[in-house]
């Protein structure tokens, strides 16, 4: 199915329906829609690349009850003809294998998963960690003069050389993935979870990846069921030889944890040092205080979050949701981002205020489905940007911000690559 490229609606022209949510227009600032969105009501029917129809919520506290609705189930099972057509479309076996993880299941089987991970990712034990975390980050700025495209003049993508890298050391570290496996992980695995349909030319190369990172994935398993130790991934593996866990639970939650437990962490860095990097007072102010940086890291993640949109949810039958009919099994998705820029919430919204006081935003979510790993990504944002902004003196943009290259993920929010220059070597270490 080929979509025609949206239009740039003025602001007095009355919404389509469904709305478009595609186009590179929208990529780069969907806020200016989520607002228009907001002001005409809380829910509306929008349209996706795939074609796919959902029901999209965007006000503060429409998306907050939503997200703790009962009535609304994630498993798959609940999605009608209309969605699964066009929305389930990762190919048999590995959709029965590898999307049974905790995004996908209700309770009470979701309770007894989610018991599994949360204490690899328990505030206390990460925070115990970030003295690695921060090693971590300092070697890859050590290793940056070497690897930009003019090492001279300290110009680099700082994608490629620190904020795709460091996620996934510290994910690796996390979770117990031996360095021997860690090595051999692709980062190109991670686009299986962006749709491609079946018609697409891109199939091929999706299922291949798909297939090789289900390669992986059995590698893991059998490596840690070989030489267990006392990581989550060898729990993982142990709970599934106790019959805690199915195999496809299993592979999926491995699935889950080296796709979602990394990408997201990536793409928040690159919007986070984009909008500081497009307002310079904000970024010296954070330079010269780094103790505001827990505050900042906040105050980012509401200002634009990695997290753009949730996964689909599901009524079992049709029901009033915010004022609308929405029938049974038609896809219910939640934008955080356009929630946590709702005016009734947050005064001044899209301003970047390091002194923000109103309370919390939903990036990681809310409810029962609340990010688990959202503590050990806070301390990944607090390193990543205060080694960044410490050790790169003069970091700015090396192109104009209106030639960053966002991708394209129907959920997601991030830059493919962040280009940008600095003035030298920065010194001295250690501070995040």
């Amino acid at each position: 199915m080929s979509l025609p490229e949206p239009s740039e609606p003025s602001e007095a022209a009355a919404l389509p329906d469904p709305v478009p949510l595609y186009g590179p227009g929208y990529k780069r600032d969907p806020y200016p829609l989520y607002a228009r969105m907001r002001e005409a009501g809380p829910i509306h029917r929008v349209l996706f690349p795939s074609g796919v129809t959902a029901w999209l919520v965007t006000g503060h506290e429409a998306a907050q009850k939503t997200l703790a609705d009962p009535r609304l189930g994630k498993n798959h099972d609940r999605g009608n003809d209309r969605w699964r057509e066009r929305a389930s479309i990762m190919p048999e076996p590995q959709h029965s294998q590898l999307q049974v993880h905790l995004l996908h299941q209700d309770p009470p089987k979701h309770t007894t998963m989610r018991r599994l991970v949360t204490d690899a990712f328990a505030p206390r034990r990460v925070e115990g960690m970030r003295a690695r975390f921060q090693e971590m980050a300092d070697a890859l700025v050590d290793a940056m003069p070497e690897e930009g495209a003019d090492a001279s003049a300290g110009s680099l993508d700082l994608v490629r050389c620190f904020a795709a890298r460091f996620p996934f050391q510290v994910l690796a570290e996390v979770i117990g993935l031996p360095p021997h496996l860690a090595a051999r992980f692709r980062r190109e695995w991670g686009k299986v979870v962006a749709p491609v349909g079946p018609a697409d030319p891109g199939r091929p190369a999706y299922e291949a990846l798909l297939r090789e990172l289900q390669g992986y994935i059995a590698e893991v398993v059998a490596d840690r069921r070989g030489a267990p130790g006392d990581g989550l991934l060898s729990r993982l593996v142990a709970a599934r030889d106790g019959g805690e866990l199915t195999r496809e639970e299993l592979d999926s939650m491995i699935f889950q944890l080296l796709v979602a437990g990394q990408e997201p962490v990536t793409n928040q860095i690159t919007t986070a040092m984009v909008s500081l990097l497009c307002r310079p007072d904000a970024l010296q102010r954070l330079r010269a205080e780094p103790e505001l940086m827990p505050a900042a890291v906040e105050e980012l993640m509401r200002l634009d979050s990695a997290f753009e949109l949730t996964t689909w949810r599901f009524l079992a039958e049709d029901a009033d949701l915010h004022g609308t009919r929405v029938p049974a099994g038609d896809s219910v998705i939640v934008s955080l981002c356009a929630a946590n820029r709702d005016p009734e919430r947050f005064p001044d919204p899209d301003t970047l205020d390091l002194d923000r006081a109103q309370g919390p935003h939903l990036a990681f979510g809310h409810g029962i489905h609340f990010c688990p790993g959202a503590a050990l990504a806070r301390i990944e944002l607090q390193v990543a940007l205060g080694t960044l902004l410490a050790r790169l003196p003069g970091l700015r943009l090396a192109v104009p911000e209106e030639e960053l290259s966002w991708i394209p993920a129907v959920l997601g929010r991030g830059t493919a690559e962040l280009p940008v220059a600095f003035d030298r070597p920065g010194c001295p270490r250690g501070r995040g």
